[in-house]
């Protein structure tokens, strides 16, 4: 049955009352700080030393939204009982929102199914049959004014910066993965649309981004591609001519955890563009997908404890867990200025990059 039906119209408008903005503030004020006002920086004043929180999320189906509340202050205050003021969490972190579906077992089911009999001439659509683009789609009007009150009072409460993680919602009838970051004062710094998508994306009819923002902080300048971005160098070396100190990195891998594939994304792209990069990770299964992942923090080798690149990692991979460790931006920036090996031509760029990338 398609989810255009008369039914799931009115379950969509339920989903929007019990979601609503309203109801789900006045549940956070009842437990949250009183929000904290933000210092007003010296013009031109930044931060040198920023301590930052990358996050690891098991994925659990969460039947009422208040739950989804409840969750992600948790991972909040755990972070910020760690004094991280910078804090980072997964790629598809509203898939948990799909347990307010009614029956969204029975459908998993089906997709369990269709994953197992991949590749064996058994995994045809069905005529009528929900996708899971169907669903991004049908929860999307519910799914994007939650997040955005559920981070915004978590970042006005405890005055630090949250990447909210991405999200999969509607926009002029697409599908697209988009992440977001919040300040201290709760409001929304900017959005990011993934711009290179996987196979099974491209199935899910998702809509790519088509170009990568850096924001401007008081802990630096900042940029939030999405998970499969990272495979490719060019997305740094973008970045970092375009000023980002830091990258935060939402990741949801399909795949069984392997150490040597995890190193065609965040590590090396860091040694190769001087760059910090902050990677969270959802972990878990879903309609018959399994994430696993190892959340962290990485920076150059030069200037990590261990000269490996690493300046914290959690150990599992598959159960949550959280990694936290200090930047210093100043220390970036010098390195930056004499780096004993790096290699850039800005003359090359100027001349060649613009129209490969057009």
């Amino acid at each position: 049955m398609a989810l255009d039906g008369w039914k799931e119209k009115i379950y969509q408008r339920y989903l929007a009352w019990v979601c609503r903005p309203a109801r789900i503030k006045r549940h956070m004020h009842a437990f949250l700080p009183s929000p904290k006002q933000p210092a007003k920086p010296e013009p031109g004043h930044k931060k040198n030393q920023v301590r930052a929180a990358a996050l690891q999320v098991e994925l659990k189906l969460l039947k009422n939204p208040l739950q989804f509340a409840d969750e992600m202050h948790r991972r909040v205050r755990e972070a910020v009982n760690e004094e991280a003021e910078l804090i980072v969490f997964p790629e598809y972190n509203n898939l948990p929102l799909f347990g307010l579906l009614p029956g969204f077992e029975k459908m998993e089911e089906s997709y369990r199914e269709k994953a197992q009999n991949a590749g064996t001439g058994q995994d045809h659509e069905q005529e009528g049959e929900i996708g899971l683009a169907d669903v991004f789609r049908y929860m999307s009007p519910v799914v994007q004014p939650l997040v955005h009150t559920v981070f915004s009072c978590l970042s006005a409460a405890y005055g630090v910066h949250i990447m909210a993680g991405s999200y999969t919602l509607a926009e002029k009838g697409n599908v697209i993965n988009r992440s977001f970051l919040y300040g201290p004062g709760g409001l929304l710094i900017g959005s990011q649309d993934k711009v290179h998508l996987l196979p099974v994306e491209v199935e899910w009819r998702l809509k790519r981004g088509g170009s990568f923002s850096v924001f401007d902080t008081p802990l630096g300048k900042m940029a939030m591609p999405v998970c499969m971005d990272a495979t490719y160098y060019e997305t740094f070396r973008i970045l970092e001519q375009k000023g980002a100190d830091i990258v935060l990195l939402p990741i949801a891998n399909l795949e069984d955890y392997n150490y040597w594939l995890a190193l065609r994304g965040i590590w090396p792209r860091v040694q190769e563009s001087c760059l910090y990069g902050i990677k969270g990770a959802l972990v878990g299964s879903i309609a018959g997908l399994a994430f696993t992942g190892r959340a962290g923090i990485f920076a150059p080798l030069e200037i990590t404890p261990k000269k490996d690149g690493v300046l914290a990692q959690v150990e599992p991979c598959s159960s949550e867990a959280i990694a936290v460790a200090d930047l210093d931006i100043e220390v970036l920036h010098g390195l930056r200025r004499n780096h004993p090996w790096r290699d850039t031509n800005p003359a090359l760029y100027r001349r060649y990059l613009p129209e490969l990338y057009n």
